[in-house]
């Protein structure tokens, strides 16, 4: 199975990254009633930080941001129920077929996966932010220098073009 796949059906709701149960039920090849309804069986084993359902305005703009293909795959009308890595990890425990087994390890993956990619963007930008504060500091003596010797030419053409005052020879 694809990394890029599943990642593709991962979603940030509510600030926490999370996959849905129609798309789960997909990769799993069941149906997503049969999906919900071995997760209602076994529903102690998913407090809400491990599941929750999507509220009808955060599925409005789920769905605003699905392909047209994906909206078919379930009713609209309900909302779907969104499972958090630990909750992903609780299915495993009760989807035990062969297939279950290895979708769960490459979702697994893809969630190491994403949490590596953040680490390393979120080094790669304090790194930036390091040189540009390290570089703004250099550059701003020759910025200034630069801004200096524009500006000069324009004062010594103001300075040679004003009215002298005070003792004044013939010459001047």
């Amino acid at each position: 199975m694809q990394l890029q796949q599943i990642h593709n059906k991962i979603y940030e709701i509510r600030g926490i990254k999370v996959m849905l149960d129609f798309d789960l039920a997909e990769l799993y090849e069941v149906k997503t009633g049969v999906l919900n309804q071995s997760v209602k069986r076994n529903i102690l084993r998913f407090p809400s930080d491990f599941m929750f359902k999507l509220t009808s305005d955060e599925w409005e703009v789920m769905r605003s941001q699905f392909v047209t293909a994906s909206q078919s795959k379930r009713n609209i009308n309900v909302t779907p129920y969104a499972f958090t890595e630990q909750g992903l990890a609780m299915l495993s425990g009760i989807l035990n077929s062969e297939k279950a087994i290895n979708v769960n390890i490459a979702i697994m993956r893809a969630f190491v996966y994403l949490k590596q990619f953040a680490l390393t963007n979120k080094e790669l930008t304090e790194k930036l932010k390091k040189l540009e504060r390290k570089t703004n500091k250099q550059f701003k003596d020759v910025y200034e220098a630069l801004d200096y010797l524009l500006k000069k030419d324009k004062i010594e053409t103001e300075q040679n073009n004003r009215v002298r005052i005070g003792f004044k020879r013939e010459n001047d």
